[in-house]
């Protein structure tokens, strides 16, 4: 016989050898338990123990809220805020260009520039669902002359108003 065949028959014998585990009280000499046990049994014990005590932590981890725990792992609370703001800032976006085209609008009739033929009930409402184009809100010359007035005069009756009171 061969080197590796004899190796592999004394393994076989160690494994399947019956052996004793004896727990004794130490005091009386006692004998509390006894089993009989081979090394194979042993390995397959601890083997399944093992599979068993991984897939349980697995499982508990995967389906209870300690998965927040980890890093990497958003809460479900979070999540689920985060989707309800989604959706809130969608409204509000399709509530601010419905009033952007009230306000274009607006301007238009203060302007004079609104085109009668044109007009139509639902135009404000049509206008609100296409792209809106960018306003220059810069003020114009005109305004800016008009702001200088208004703060003179403002500037006037402040310098008045104290004099009165004496």
């Amino acid at each position: 016989m061969s080197k590796e065949r004899l190796k592999r028959k004394k393994l076989r014998n160690k494994l399947f050898i019956k052996n004793r585990l004896i727990i004794l009280n130490e005091d009386t000499f006692e004998e509390i338990f006894s089993l009989k046990l081979n090394l194979m049994n042993v390995f397959i014990v601890a083997s399944v123990g093992a599979i068993l005590l991984i897939s349980i932590t697995t499982f508990i981890i995967a389906f209870t809220p300690l998965r927040e725990f980890i890093p990497g792992y958003s809460s479900s609370k979070l999540k689920r805020n985060a989707t309800e703001l989604a959706l809130k800032s969608d409204s509000l976006t399709l509530a601010l260009k419905k009033n952007e085209a009230y306000i274009l609008a607006i301007q238009k009739v203060l302007n004079g520039k609104l085109e009668y033929a044109k007009f139509n009930k639902d135009s404000i409402l049509v206008s609100s669902e296409e792209p809106m184009p960018k306003v220059k809100l810069s003020a114009s010359d005109e305004e800016l002359e008009l702001r200088d007035q208004v703060a003179m005069e403002e500037k006037k009756s402040l310098l008045k108003s104290p004099e009165k009171k004496k």
